[in-house]
């Protein structure tokens, strides 16, 4: 794809100091704005959805580039491809869940993946496992993989995976479980008040303010 040249053409050095600053200096920038790279997104990934076919190559080359607009451009690949993807991918997506870590990658990967548990028969059990692991990002999507399922939220597969991070310390962790019941709010909030009934005690005030935010309205 000239995806790649085209986002290094769009090379701004000053952003990019501002870019890495943001993120804490972890990765390096070529200082793409995100408009800028949505406008790139649309020049290729309507294409690449007519071939039906998840360009496996394409994410490897991306993800081994150093700045950090490359590793964008896999995730947001991997959301405009997330129907064509196979059973078998779900190795394939953990890996990158578990390298070059951050929220900015692994919150729309959360997606990702629940795009391919809501349609594969027991890929709930997995994410009940990735809920347990030493890996927090692991964690995190397992945490975040039902957002905006609404009705078709599975409560017990959520209860279970929540429980199973109530009473961590992690930010990031206590940030996604209060970020998942405030998104169920919307659609059940009889159910996340009574979650929040039951596990208080157990649970972070971080992720009791966020799950609270539209209950108390």
């Amino acid at each position: 794809m000239c995806l790649i040249s085209d986002l290094e053409e769009n090379r701004n050095e000053l952003l990019a100091v501002s870019m890495e600053r943001y993120m804490q200096d972890k990765f390096r920038f070529l200082g793409v704005r995100g408009a800028t790279r949505t406008e790139i997104y649309k020049k290729y990934f309507p294409e690449a959805r007519k071939s039906k076919v998840i360009d496996w190559n394409f994410i490897e080359t991306c993800w081994n580039k150093e700045e950090r607009e490359f590793q964008y451009v896999v995730v947001y690949y991997l959301k405009a491809m997330q129907k064509f993807l196979k059973r078998e991918d779900i190795s394939r997506l953990k890996y990158l869940i578990v390298t070059k870590s951050w929220w900015d990658t692994v919150d729309l990967l959360a997606k990702v993946v629940g795009s391919l548990v809501i349609r594969i028969e027991g890929y709930d059990q997995i994410m009940l496992e990735w809920s347990k692991d030493s890996n927090i990002w692991l964690r995190r999507v397992a945490i975040l993989h039902q957002l905006s399922f609404k009705e078709k939220v599975d409560e017990i597969i959520l209860d279970k995976i929540l429980v199973n991070n109530l009473g961590d310390s992690e930010f990031f962790i206590n940030k996604a479980i209060g970020w998942a019941l405030r998104d169920y709010s919307k659609s059940n909030p009889e159910w996340v008040t009574k979650f929040i009934e039951k596990n208080r005690e157990n649970m972070a005030n971080l992720s009791l303010r966020e799950a609270s935010k539209y209950l108390d309205k």
